[in-house]
Formats: C-alpha cells, sequence, structure tokens
C-alpha cells in the first residue's frame, strides 16, 4: 500500500501541490489534469526525483526516505520524455538497465526475454532504438521499467504521441501490468483511461479534486454522461470541487 500524507510543494513560492493526501493499493490508477495540474510534480516526489516541501511518502506504512534502496527497488519508472540511446539495441538498452537495477548478471539475459515478451518486442530486440517507432520506443521504456517485477509502477503521459492503434496496444497492455502491483499512469488523454482505471486521480492547480472510479465520478458530476463530461465539469471553471 502506498500513502501519500499531506504533500505539498512550491516552486519560486508558486504552489504546485498543495497538503495531498491519498491511499492507493493494488490496481491502476490513472493520474489525470490539464498541463500544470501537478502530475510530473506528485510523480518526481514519489518517485524520489524530487524532495517535497513538507508531508511524506509512505510504503506499507514505512517511510519512502527511510526505506531508501529498498524502495527503490520496488520501483519501476516510465518517464515521458524518450530519452533513448540511439545507437543501442533494444537488447543492449535493456541489459543496461538491468544492470542498473543490480539484477544479478547470470539472469539479466533471462530478464530480457521476460519483460521483452511483456511488451511484444521479442523480434526487435537486435534492432538500433533509433530504428524504433514511437510505439515501440514507448513499449521498450514500458520493459525497462518493469524489469525486476516491482511492485509499484510510474507511467507518465505513456500513450504521448501515439497513433491510435498504438494507444489502445498501449493500455490494454498498461491494464494487464497493473495485476497484483500498483501502477500510476500519468495523462491527459481522458478517453485512454475510461475502460481500464480501477480508480481515477484528478488533480487541478496542484491540488486533489476527486479520487474514485470512473462510474462513481460520472455519477457525482455528469449523470448519464461519460468521464470526457466529469473532465470538461470540473476542469472548465476555476472552482474546486473536491470529494
Amino acid at each position: 500500500m502506498l500513502e501519500i500524507k499531506n504533500l505539498s510543494k512550491s516552486y519560486n513560492r508558486k504552489p504546485a501541490l498543495k497538503d495531498i493526501s491519498m491511499t492507493i493499493e493494488n490496481g491502476l490508477y490513472a493520474l489525470l489534469g490539464p498541463n500544470g495540474a501537478g502530475k510530473s510534480t506528485l510523480i518526481n516526489i514519489i518517485t524520489d526525483n524530487l524532495n517535497a516541501d513538507s508531508g511524506e511518502i509512505l510504503y506499507d506504512g514505512t517511510p519512502s526516505k527511510k526505506l531508501g534502496a529498498d524502495f527503490r527497488k520496488l520501483l519501476g519508472f516510465m518517464p515521458q520524455q524518450q530519452g533513448l540511446y540511439e545507437t543501442f539495441t533494444g537488447r543492449r538498452f535493456l541489459g543496461y538497465m538491468a544492470a542498473l537495477k543490480k539484477i544479478p548478471k547470470k539472469e539479466i539475459s533471462a530478464e530480457i526475454e521476460r519483460v521483452s515478451s511483456l511488451v511484444n518486442l521479442s523480434d526487435e530486440l537486435d534492432k538500433r532504438l533509433g530504428a524504433y517507432s514511437g510505439g515501440m520506443k514507448q513499449r521498450i521504456l514500458i520493459a525497462q521499467a518493469v524489469i525486476g517485477d516491482p511492485k509499484l509502477l510510474i507511467l507518465d503521459e505513456p500513450t504521448a504521441g501515439l497513433d491510435p492503434k498504438e494507444r489502445v496496444r498501449m493500455r490494454n497492455l498498461i491494464s494487464g501490468l497493473s495485476s497484483g502491483r500498483i501502477v500510476i499512469m500519468a495523462t491527459h488523454v481522458v478517453s485512454d483511461i475510461e475502460t481500464v482505471a480501477d480508480e481515477i486521480i484528478l488533480l487541478k492547480e496542484g491540488q486533489l479534486v476527486a479520487k474514485a472510479s470512473a462510474s462513481e465520478l460520472i455519477q457525482q458530476f455528469a449523470p448519464d454522461k461519460g468521464i470526457e463530461d466529469v473532465y470538461m465539469s470540473i476542469f472548465a471553471s476555476e472552482e474546486h470541487l473536491v470529494c
């Protein structure tokens, strides 16, 4: 279980997160909000790439800062930017990432095969990353994130820049990965999450607006409509709706 307790963060005195608290258990959670809502800031704090001004992250009741390296072993992260080594083959890239995650050398080959199979890239491993399509690059980034079978998987805009066919493929892949672990997927593409997310976390200007299932949000904010109507009803005005 992941607990986010009273988390706040400001940049040059401008609040990015304002006293965020929530509890997250196994399943797929969509982190939804417009640009500037605080999604990336929250992700960077959870992944320990950024320090909060106040508040803390706990995993199974223990602060992540206290867990240190043990928490990072539980964590898989797919960043938004595709910062790939274009001259590396897929196999070399995954081997490099496995080594960074301290996977025993004798286990790396099998782990590469396991994660590449999960993302349907087994036959593409010996191609250079520079020759990969956008969708293939996104899938290899997910593959590196699941090396070591992390119990907490953070995905920052995993469908960004993909065509509709690849987005459906990516959505189904992420849904499958959520069994037996926590998956937090940040996105601003509402249609990507309506049918697959166990719960939707809505952020607006650094504040938690809602955390509930799609059906609960629809019932509360846009009866007999859809999650896109929920999004518009919340983010089209400046009023903060909290549930």
